[in-house]
């Protein structure tokens, strides 16, 4: 479309940004373009803006968030594209884009090829294992800084680190960053590094850029350069975005170069604020220290006496027990004494009159033998009397009279002669001797015997 300007007609500059805008919306219809993959940054808003470059030529493009979404694979640098959007132009900057619509993988980039070839080898011969990985001084002697001397990574790097730590020696190994000869030249300057033994760590590093931009750091030289070095390595190559060979193979990888400064150095002022509270602390501990001793010292000086006045409060505390030793020995006599008159005094009262006690015991005496005396007497005639009861009744004299005593066989004496049965063997027992005798037959019956 054509259009024309009076003489007197003045535009701004928005207002001309919008013409080329819709100039290029309206003549160029949406089409479809190839090219490769650089400069990506997916932004926090979730739009996707990088370039798509071939060999002579590229162009700034972004593709939105909702456009983004909806595709199958994931942006990466170096990556071949076919992509369909809208040539237009952002009007606040007055670039010159591409709105894209729709994207398909076109292949690998090349430089994005050997990226991953080179990383797959290195990773097959175990130069990224963590058991490689060296520690990091807490508080290096001297730091070296390998990039170029015209580097604005290298100025970020020296102010965060005389920030933090002015006291450490920082040593310079200046290499090119970029450029056909880089990679050997940083790794010329790592082993240069590792052969003079000034410093105790090293920063390799280097501003964001294209994949182009940072290719050096992508080149096998330089990651065994990093990977046989004595001293340990930090990688601050790049953006946080921008990941290198470099970065794998190094000891510790930082986001950014000024990340790397504050990784390998302490914080004077992390260190300061250490070193008061432990100053506050110790003071503290001191100042009970102090106060305990002090008051320790005072109870000790109380305690504390001379030789003297101890003599003299042993003396004084020798004649109280003295004088205490004579009370008691006297109130203990004392005691023993009224203790043996109310002994003696018991004694008097309760002592017996032998004497008359004497003369008690001879009247008992005399009557106990009167009484023994007649007692037997009377036991005498008692006796006398059961000796004639006895002799009276005694079957020894009915027998010296002439009658016997006839028993049968089983000891029972013979009363009756119906106790007798003819043949019946009896004994007889006589005044002198016994005798045995056979039951004839009876001839009637008799009156018992009288006994």
């Amino acid at each position: 479309m054509l259009f024309s300007q009076h003489q007197n007609d003045v535009i701004s500059v928005t207002s001309l940004n919008r013409m080329a805008r819709d100039l290029l919306e309206s003549g160029l219809p949406p089409m479809w373009i190839a090219g490769e993959i650089s400069n990506l940054t997916l932004a926090a808003s979730g739009h996707a803006y990088f370039s798509l470059k071939d060999e002579r030529a590229q162009i700034r493009c972004v593709m939105f968030r909702n456009r983004l979404s909806g595709l199958g694979f994931r942006l990466q640098e170096g990556m071949q594209v076919e992509l369909r959007g809208t040539v237009s132009l952002y009007e606040a900057r007055g670039d010159y884009q591409i709105n894209v619509d729709l994207m398909r993988s076109a292949g690998l980039g090349r430089l994005y090829e050997a990226f991953e070839q080179l990383k797959a080898k290195l990773a097959a011969e175990g130069l990224f294992d963590n058991r490689h990985k060296k520690a990091l001084p807490s508080h290096p002697a001297a730091i070296g800084i390998v990039t170029s001397p015209a580097a604005a990574a290298l100025r970020d790097v020296v102010t965060t680190l005389r920030r933090r730590m002015p006291s450490i020696p920082l040593i310079l190994y200046p290499t090119p960053v970029q450029g056909d000869s880089a990679a050997a030249q940083i790794a010329a300057a790592i082993d240069a590094a590792n052969l003079r033994q000034e410093v105790e760590l090293l920063i390799v590093c280097r501003g964001g850029g294209s994949i182009e931009d940072l290719w050096a750091f992508n080149e096998e030289v330089v990651a065994r350069a990093i990977a046989r070095s004595t001293l340990p390595v930090i990688s601050g190559v790049g953006h946080e975005t921008d990941t290198t060979i470099a970065d794998f193979v190094a000891d510790h990888r930082a986001p950014t170069p000024t990340a790397a400064a504050e990784l390998a150095s302490p914080s004077r002022e992390a260190l300061q604020q250490g070193v008061d509270y432990a100053q506050r602390r110790l003071e503290r501990a001191l100042g009970r220290l102090l106060t305990d001793k002090s008051q320790q010292l005072d109870f000790l000086s109380r305690r504390l006496q001379h030789p003297g006045e101890r003599l003299q409060r042993q003396r004084q505390l020798l004649q109280a027990q003295q004088l205490r030793l004579a009370r008691a020995s006297v109130q203990l006599l004392q005691a023993r004494q009224r203790r043996l008159e109310q002994c003696q005094h018991r004694l008097q009262r309760t002592r017996p009159d032998l004497a008359r006690w004497q003369q008690v015991l001879a009247r008992r005496g005399d009557q106990l033998r009167q009484l023994i005396h007649q007692h037997w007497q009377q036991r005498q005639l008692v006796l006398a009397r059961h000796q004639a009861t006895l002799a009276a009744i005694n079957p020894e004299a009915v027998l010296q009279r002439g009658y016997a005593i006839v028993q049968q066989q089983d000891g029972s004496v013979v009363r009756s002669a119906a106790q007798l049965r003819a043949g019946e063997l009896l004994h007889i027992r006589l005044a002198e001797g016994e005798t045995t005798a056979v039951v004839g037959q009876q001839q009637g019956r008799q009156s018992e015997l009288p006994f």
